[in-house]
């Protein structure tokens, strides 16, 4: 998925960081009272821990707490649908990700929201890669090596997902349309089984979220060949991206602060400069990578140039995948 903002206004950003703390509560019109804040997944998972992270270091810039509540279940639609409803007063936002927002209204009938009519953009928070990893018995190096490898199988190589159209089903079907090679979709019930099948040999590959599997890369149960994020970026130190070796080839997940329809502009911009400040914090940084992600502020601007791109991108991806909407 793609990646890529000005690097000049990312550098405003940091800059203007030191600044805008002082500044803030000098303008306390907004927030005079607690925000809910609506995680639509479940306690401990990666869109939970990162927003966590993210609005406990925005509730000190803002002056006041911003309140998760988790709203999980139906690959995260019920707790959008709650902030699609809630008043845009600027007292309920939501902690959105690439697997609600850009995924689920393409592939669920059942949802009704369209992200880009229904809610304000507030501000990116960060990225996730995925790592193209594989079973450490697999006779290949790097990306070029399993490529060249999985076309010699004619197709028998076994690919692992999290499920049908899940991320990893998703990555990896792009990935297969971008490097010119098929291989067998084994899909599992959630990332983790996915994952444990390369790890047993039951499959040989998968394209995943980066903290399902970086854990097991550093005990050496995995092979690591490659991150599917920007080859500017260097999101796992000296891990070279996969467009290194497909150029153009980008997905990575993300996670944003998202808002009803109708947030006053003025809430959106104190919102947005409070995540550019948080994000900077070397101690979020910290925690961020951690769990596999990059900090990621943007405008709101840029967080919706970045979705319209990503919701395409994710439908290229379905339609490699053969995958419908159910």
């Amino acid at each position: 998925m793609p990646h890529g903002f000005p690097v000049s206004r990312r550098a405003c950003l940091a800059a203007g960081g030191a600044l805008l703390l002082p500044s803030l509560h000098a303008q306390r019109a907004y927030p005079e009272r607690p925000v809910k804040t609506v995680v639509p997944n479940a306690p401990g998972s990666s869109v939970d821990t990162i927003g966590r992270v993210a609005t406990m270091e925005m509730a000190r810039v803002l002056g006041q707490p911003l309140v998760i509540d988790n709203r999980a279940g139906a690959a995260g639609a019920i707790g959008v649908e709650a902030v699609r409803n809630a008043p845009p007063d600027g007292y309920t936002v939501l902690v959105g990700s690439s697997s609600a927002i850009s995924v689920a209204p393409l592939l669920q009938k059942a949802v009704s929201y369209q992200p880009l009519r229904d809610f304000e953009l507030v501000s990116l928070i960060a990225l996730l890669p995925n790592v193209l990893v594989c079973n450490p018995q697999l006779p290949v190096q790097n990306v070029h090596e399993l490529i060249a490898y999985a076309k010699s199988r004619n197709g028998d190589l076994r690919m692992a997902s999290a499920g049908i159209g899940s991320v990893s089903h998703l990555a990896g079907a792009a990935f297969q349309a971008a490097a010119g090679f098929k291989a067998l979709h084994v899909p599992y019930k959630g990332g983790s089984q996915g994952v444990a099948s390369v790890v047993s040999g039951e499959t040989d590959w998968v394209l995943t979220p980066a903290p399902a599997a970086m854990g097991l890369v550093a005990g050496k149960r995995l092979k690591l060949l490659g991150h599917s994020m920007a080859p500017s970026t260097q999101p796992l130190g000296s891990t070279p991206s996969i467009a290194s070796e497909l150029p153009g080839f980008e997905f990575a997940s993300w996670i944003g602060l998202m808002a009803p329809k109708g947030m006053s502009a003025s809430a959106i911009d104190t919102l947005a400069k409070a995540v550019a400040v948080a994000v900077q914090r070397p101690e979020v940084q910290k925690s961020f990578e951690a769990n596999g992600a990059v900090a990621h502020a943007s405008t709101p601007e840029e967080f919706r140039a970045y979705l319209v791109r990503d919701i395409e991108t994710t439908r290229h991806a379905a339609a490699a995948a053969g995958v419908q909407a159910e």
